[in-house]
């Protein structure tokens, strides 16, 4: 039997495991069909609800009352306030679009092992971080800790980059060429890597981009990690929904080093439906 995931207080009593109802304060609008919504950092820790022991790339457990329960990660958190960026892509995520300050929320979390190794980074010269899509939004806090560090986020267009404010200095990489590089980060990367400038990457993102990212750092001896994306129910290793070759995603991960995702042969392969089927992952 698995040990008491991180968080849990006791496996036999309920309140753990409850929610933390929180109203939401503010919407912010990133790209087309991206938003951050930003809550009020509890006064006080709870029993399965503690930013204070939050790690870059953990995730939290958010609840719609009456809908239903998913994964994110918190993007934003300055003290008073924390975000979750999320991008429109089903009923939940459109139920999330639609909400309106004061709507109220359930929490749970921090879960799941985040980044690893980061403080012993420095600044984070030499360490790139590799975005793609919605990945930035687990990546956020990493590079604000980690203030030196070559952020390199990808998009289709200029309108679906995200944070470019907040990060004025990453490079971006547009299909299009319609801002920064025209191309793809792995294109960055491999030219970086080629150059011998980089001793470490983090990387989120679609999932065939990082399996692209960790091969190319496994070729060139640089060590990386990964954060998975796997359809979860409870967040916490009871349900099994996020297994992924022996692994549950949401307590051996989301974040995976590139030697263990090399003994992974479902990554940016296969996943797992909500109806618990193995699918083949679109590029």
């Amino acid at each position: 039997m698995r040990e008491c995931p991180q968080g849990c207080a006791d496996w036999d009593g309920l309140r753990p495991q409850l929610p933390v109802v929180l109203p939401l304060l503010e919407r912010r609008r990133e790209t087309p069909r991206m938003i951050t919504l930003l809550f009020p950092v509890p006064d006080r820790p709870e029993p399965c609800f503690d930013l204070g022991r939050l790690e870059p790339g953990q995730f939290l457990m958010m609840w719609l009352p009456g809908l239903n329960e998913k994964p994110f990660v918190v993007s934003l958190l300055d003290g008073r306030r924390f975000g979750v960026t999320v991008h429109v892509r089903g009923p939940f995520t459109t139920a999330l679009w639609e909400l309106s300050a004061g709507a109220l929320v359930g929490f749970r979390g921090p879960y799941g092992r985040g980044f690893m190794g980061w403080r012993e980074q420095g600044q984070g010269e030499g360490v790139a971080l590799i975005a793609g899509g919605c990945g930035l939004a687990p990546l956020a806090l990493l590079a604000e800790r980690l203030p030196r560090a070559r952020l390199v986020q990808g998009a289709p267009t200029a309108q679906e980059l995200l944070f470019t404010e907040r990060f004025p200095d990453q490079i971006a990489c547009t299909e299009d060429g319609s801002a920064g590089r025209r191309g793809l980060p792995t294109d960055w990367l491999r030219e970086a890597l080629d150059r011998g400038e980089l001793r470490a990457a983090y990387t989120c993102g679609p999932e065939a981009m990082m399996a692209a990212v960790v091969a190319l750092c496994r070729k060139a001896g640089v060590p990386c990690q990964a954060s998975l994306e796997r359809y979860m129910k409870c967040g916490i290793g009871i349900c099994g929904q996020c297994e992924c070759d022996g692994r549950l995603v949401c307590l051996d991960g989301p974040v995976f080093t590139g030697e263990e995702l090399a003994r992974m042969p479902s990554f940016g392969r296969a996943a797992r439906s909500a109806t618990g089927q193995a699918t083949a992952l679109g590029c």
